[in-house]
C-alpha cells in the first residue's frame, strides 16, 4: 500500500506528533509498504521525506507550535501526496498543513487526533461547530490516540476508534545498571511540563539525600546543585539516560493526551512517578506513582521514596516491564493497515 504520512508541525524541531509520524513511516516500510512523510521543515525525516520547507512559531495549548502558514501550501500538499493510497493525517484541523491535506479532494483520508485541546480550541470548535464537522466529513476514519484525545474531538467526529502512539520498545532496552540516586526528566522548557515544581521538589530531596542526581533533557538553564540541563537530546541520547536512571518523573500540570515520555520512560525500566492525568493514568496504569498537578511537596515526597526504597522501586520498575506490552509498536501498525483499508474501501468523502 501507498501511503503518505501527513504532519504539520515542523521536523526541525522536536516533538511527540512529528515522532510518531516518523516511526510510523519507518514502521511500514519495514513491513513491506511504499509510506513516505510529508512536514514543515528542512531535515530530520527520514529518507524520501516531502520537506514543506520552513514554519511560524505559533502560541497554543500552552505550547509553542512550529506550522507553515505560507502561501501556496495547500498545492505543496496535493504535489507531495501525490500517487498515495490514502493519506494519513496528523492533527487534522492544524493549519495549513494538514488542513490543507483535508481539502484535497479524490484521496482516501485518515485523520489522527494527539491533542487535549485547550479552552480556547475548545470554544473555537463550539462556536464553529458546523464548520468544523464539514471538514471533519472529509476524513474516511477519524482515530484518537487515547480516550483524552477522543473525548476533546467527539463533539466534532462523533466517535472516533483509538489507536494509541506507541514506540519501538526494543530501541530503549538495555544491559546498563541503573544509578540509584538518578531522577530523569524529559520535555519542554514550557509551564505544562512541570520543570519548575519539579526543581522545587528537587531542592528539598536534596536536602534529605545529598547525592541525589536530577537529569533534565529538553531543557537549558543555569546549572544547579545535582541538575544537570542537556537540552534537546536526540533519540540515542535519551535512550542513554533512560537507561542509566532509577526514577524518571513527569511533574506535568496539564494539556496531556497521551504521555509519550512516561511510555518511553517505562520502556526503559525506570520506576516512574507522575502527575495524576487522565492521560498518564491511561499510559502508566499500575506501574506508576501519582502525584496531584503542582504540588510541590507530594512531589518531593513520591520521588523521596522511590529514591529510599529499593523494594518499592524495584516493584515499580518491573510493573514498568509489563505495561509497555500494552503499547506494542507491532499491534498499532497492524490497527492502523486495517483502518487504511477501511479508507480505501470507502473512498472518504
Amino acid at each position: 500500500m501507498k501511503i503518505a504520512m501527513v504532519c504539520p508541525y515542523s521536523l526541525d524541531h522536536p516533538g511527540g506528533v512529528q515522532g510518531q509520524a516518523r516511526y510510523l513511516v519507518e514502521w511500514l516500510r519495514a513491513e513491506g509498504h511504499d509510506a513516505w512523510l510529508v512536514a514543515p521543515g528542512t531535515g530530520g525525516g527520514p529518507d524520501g521525506t516531502k520537506f514543506l520547507g520552513d514554519t511560524t512559531r505559533v502560541r497554543t495549548n500552552r505550547s509553542v507550535a512550529p506550522i507553515r502558514l505560507s502561501p501556496g501550501t495547500r498545492d505543496a500538499v496535493a504535489d507531495a501526496v501525490t500517487g498515495a493510497d490514502v493519506v494519513h493525517i496528523h492533527e487534522p484541523f492544524v493549519p495549513a498543513v494538514s488542513i490543507g491535506a483535508l481539502q484535497i479532494p479524490g484521496i482516501p483520508k485518515v485523520g489522527t487526533f494527539h491533542a487535549d485541546p485547550g479552552r480556547g480550541v475548545r470554544i473555537l470548535y463550539g462556536t464553529a461547530r458546523r464548520s468544523w464537522r464539514k471538514l471533519a466529513s472529509k476524513l474516511a476514519v477519524p482515530v484518537a490516540v487515547s480516550p483524552v484525545a477522543a473525548a476533546a474531538i467527539e463533539p466534532i467526529v462523533g466517535r472516533s476508534r483509538i489507536i494509541p502512539n506507541s514506540i519501538d520498545a526494543a530501541a530503549y532496552e538495555s544491559s546498563d545498571e541503573k544509578v540509584p540516586g538518578r531522577i530523569a526528566f524529559l520535555g519542554r522548557d514550557e509551564p505544562r511540563k512541570g520543570l519548575d515544581p519539579l526543581l522545587n521538589a528537587f531542592a528539598e530531596i536534596r536536602r534529605a539525600r545529598p547525592d541525589a542526581e536530577l537529569v533534565v533533557m529538553g531543557a537549558t538553564r543555569p546549572d544547579l546543585p545535582g541538575v544537570r540541563f542537556l537540552g534537546e537530546v536526540d533519540d540515542a541520547a535519551k535512550a542513554q539516560h533512560l537507561a542509566g536512571a532509577a526514577v524518571f518523573v513527569a511533574p506535568n500540570t496539564g494539556g496531556e493526551s497521551f504521555g509519550l515520555v512516561v511510555l518511553e520512560a517505562l520502556a526503559s525500566g525506570c520506576a516512574v512517578v507522575a502527575s495524576s492525568l487522565p492521560a498518564f493514568h491511561y499510559v502508566g496504569g499500575d506501574a506508576a506513582l501519582y502525584v496531584a498537578p503542582g504540588d510541590v511537596p507530594a512531589l518531593a515526597r513520591a520521588l523521596h521514596t522511590m529514591l529510599r526504597d529499593s523494594d518499592v522501586r524495584a516493584e515499580y520498575q518491573a510493573r514498568a516491564r509489563l505495561r509497555v506490552a500494552a503499547f506494542d509498536r507491532h499491534q498499532v501498525v497492524a490497527d492502523y493497515l486495517k483502518v487504511y483499508a477501511v479508507a480505501v474501501e470507502n473512498r472518504g468523502e
